[in-house]
């Protein structure tokens, strides 16, 4: 067996890898993940960390570049981690990410699967984020470091996030409950903005008294607090944190989940209403992983529902807004830990679709129900394509087929996307 390469080599990179790195081969056989570098370009590494069958390299030298290559849209590019492939053509982009979405269906068995083209949102519109705050510095932290690097003129961010995170900035050095470092998350809602500000310890009352003039200063709608291990507690409330789906209202729990932008959003709910638009109207439908209900009312438009989602505060603000909203009797509302007790099939008897949007890891305990459940249609929201496609393998074992897919860019320049593939027998 070959000796492991240890000292720096020349490599040529064949291909761009699911995370936006460049993936080429040493003489002993196994891959190297080469950041900031694209395919046909020749390479100069140091070896670096395993990663899974390969390794980590660390660009040394580039000695040719690919005609895809382009300047990087954000000054923060390369030492933020934030954006992976910002130097990268718009048209080989485009393929890329629509790539990603083809590979994960042909992995699960499925290479003949149309694709819908890719649909993109504009940069400066994502509408939540998770910063962090570490020695006067408030952005994302390094590429596998605790760094964080100071990014107040992020490419990604909507301005409004951008102008509180420059208010953070300064409280963070007048705090001490915010130091060493502490953690921002931010979600901009149709009445402001929804702040989460998590450090090491509770603040004393001063403190609470200089966060809640904070939260008039920015204009927040909610100011709130958490430690580490604790649920977040509102340190002030000066407007109700509520968003809008299909005209229904929700307030919104603290730190939340939402789409990342809204034309993402946007373009999530008509590829799923799209996909059961051959179903009758008043049908019996499911909604997993409903969360505060970002599929569930444009849904109860059409179908009699059930929505059912893990957390218990989102559960309760979903169950909230539909009842306010007069709808009580056309959504059925249930808390429910899928993972743990997923929907077995003698649960979905009479039940013409469903659609499941699960977080990051999948859903393979639920889809392991669903490959025998008796119903149309199931449709798939996923924000990960290697989940997808172990979870599409086990629909498959069930005589499930993807009809089509649509992959939606809401995560720009990165390897993170959004894809909504509908299942039929």
């Amino acid at each position: 067996m070959a000796r492991p390469t240890l000292t720096p080599i020349d490599v040529v990179v064949a291909r761009l890898g699911a995370g936006g790195d460049g993936v080429a081969t040493f003489p002993d056989g196994r891959r190297a993940y080469i950041p900031f570098a694209l395919p046909g370009e020749r390479v100069r590494i140091a070896p670096g960390a395993r990663r899974g069958e390969g390794m980590a390299a660390r660009l040394l030298a580039r000695h040719s570049d690919s005609p895809d290559r382009v300047s990087p849209p954000c000054r923060h590019f390369g030492p933020c981690g934030g954006c992976t492939v910002q130097h990268l053509a718009e048209p080989a982009y485009r393929r890329w990410k629509t790539d990603l979405l083809a590979e994960a269906l042909r992995r699960a068995g499925f290479p003949d699967t149309p694709i819908d083209a890719l649909v993109t949102t504009t940069p400066a519109t994502r509408r939540r984020a998770d910063l962090a705050l570490r020695a006067g510095a408030i952005g994302f932290h390094e590429r596998a470091s605790r760094r964080v690097v100071d990014a107040p003129g992020c490419s990604v961010l909507d301005p409004a996030i951008l102008a509180l995170a420059e208010r953070l900035r300064a409280l963070a050095r007048s705090l001490a409950c915010l130091r060493p470092e502490a953690e921002a998350q931010v979600n901009q809602l149709d009445t402001g903005a929804d702040l989460v500000l998590r450090g090491a310890r509770a603040p004393d009352l001063d403190e609470r008294e200089r966060l809640a003039a904070f939260a008039d200063t920015a204009d927040l709608a909610r100011l709130c607090w958490a430690t580490r291990d604790e649920a977040p507690v509102p340190v002030v409330v000066r407007r109700t944190p509520t968003i809008r789906f299909a005209q229904v209202a929700v307030e919104a729990p603290p730190g939340a989940f939402l789409q990342a932008t809204r034309a993402g959003e946007a373009a999530i709910a008509a590829a799923v209403l799209d996909a059961l638009a051959d179903l009758p109207e008043g049908a019996a439908a499911v909604d997993l992983y409903a969360g505060i209900g970002t599929l569930t009312f444009r849904l109860a438009r059409r179908f009699r529902l059930r929505a059912v989602e893990g957390d218990a505060a989102a559960g309760e603000a979903l169950r909230r807004a539909a009842t306010a909203a007069g709808l009580g009797g056309r959504i059925a509302v249930e808390t429910r830990d899928l993972a743990a007790r997923p929907l077995l099939v003698a649960e979905l008897k009479g039940i013409d679709a469903l659609v499941l949007d699960p977080p990051r890891d999948g859903a393979r305990a639920q889809c392991e129900a669903l490959a025998q459940a008796p119903m149309r249609r199931i449709v798939y929201v996923s924000c990960n394509p290697a989940a997808l496609a172990r979870d599409a393998r086990v629909l498959a074992a069930g005589g499930w087929r993807p009809a089509r897919a649509t992959p939606i860019d809401q995560f720009l320049w990165s390897g993170h996307l959004e894809c909504v593939v509908p299942f039929s027998r």
